[in-house]
């Protein structure tokens, strides 16, 4: 089908906007508590002004919406918009129930839900958030400071003003429902099964591509290269470097079948922030 996928993206964006909104209505604010980027910024202002939040949500990311039109172009700064302003339209018109008042389960479940919406409207090709878009411009500018740091460094900002704004107990609570939503981010991101990467530097490169095929059922990919330091301390005989991608719970098993062949090989694992295409899943024999 054609319209699939922006169909499907659309489904994403709206599922996002209403779980986030869950999260404010329904946890955040009757308890007083913010969560970081744009969105605490504006439930700290809507306190102090008594400017109506959805108002302030909006206003306030059309500044990195912007910078979004400028530097990512006009259909994510469309789709982003039309998600914040949705959101906006939400908490303006939308009544959800306020579900508990115990503020523990408030910090964690309001992050959830939050987590939750922001993880769907990113996979949807939007943002809920506009300090996402200045944190990935600032890192690409820089060339070294990563992007979940700039977001780490403003946040931290708005959760000391919170402390002072709101009160020490709901501005730790607020940091709590920081870290849940961030964890909720990264699982609808990253999914359950994370990813690692695994670079294997052998001379029974051959063999351990069959165990790693056959045996295991992962698909690989074979560099030709050479021994960069023997004894003698020249290049040396050629080696095979085997590459797959495997979830973190098949990495023991193909590091022992690994070793199992060559003992002296070396292998080298790195985390795999997101996959597309390949043989991901396990091959059925």
């Amino acid at each position: 089908m054609k319209y699939r996928p922006y169909i499907i993206d659309t489904m994403l964006v709206i599922l996002g906007i209403l779980s986030a909104g869950m999260g404010l209505k329904g946890f955040l604010l009757p308890s007083h508590f913010i969560d970081g980027g744009v969105t605490g910024i504006s439930i700290l202002l809507a306190d102090v002004t008594h400017l109506p939040l959805s108002i302030l949500i909006f206003v306030i990311n059309l500044p990195f919406l912007f910078l979004g039109y400028r530097k990512l172009g006009l259909g994510f700064a469309t789709r982003s918009a039309l998600a914040i302003g949705g959101l906006a339209l939400v908490l303006a018109f939308v009544k959800f129930p306020d579900v508990t008042p115990d503020k523990l389960l408030t910090a964690v479940f309001g992050g959830v839900f939050i987590g939750a919406g922001i993880g769907l409207a990113i996979r949807g090709g939007a943002v809920l958030d506009g300090t996402e878009i200045a944190a990935v411009l600032v890192s690409k500018r820089t060339q070294i400071v990563r992007v979940s740091d700039v977001i780490l460094t403003l946040n931290v900002f708005i959760f000391i003003a919170a402390i002072f704004v709101l009160g020490v107990e709901q501005g730790l609570y607020s940091i709590l429902t920081y870290l849940s939503a961030s964890k909720m981010i990264d699982l609808i991101l990253n999914g359950l099964e994370q990813y690692t990467g695994m670079t294997v530097v052998s001379a029974k490169g051959e063999e351990i591509r069959m165990a790693i095929t056959q045996n295991l059922g992962r698909g690989v990919t074979v560099y030709q290269g050479k021994s960069g330091y023997g004894k003698d301390g020249h290049i040396n005989s050629p080696r095979e470097i085997i590459f797959t991608v495997a979830t973190r719970l098949e990495v023991p098993l193909i590091k022992r079948e690994i070793l199992k062949i060559d003992p002296a090989a070396f292998i080298v694992q790195q985390s795999v922030d997101d996959t597309t295409g390949g043989l991901l899943k396990k091959k059925k024999h």
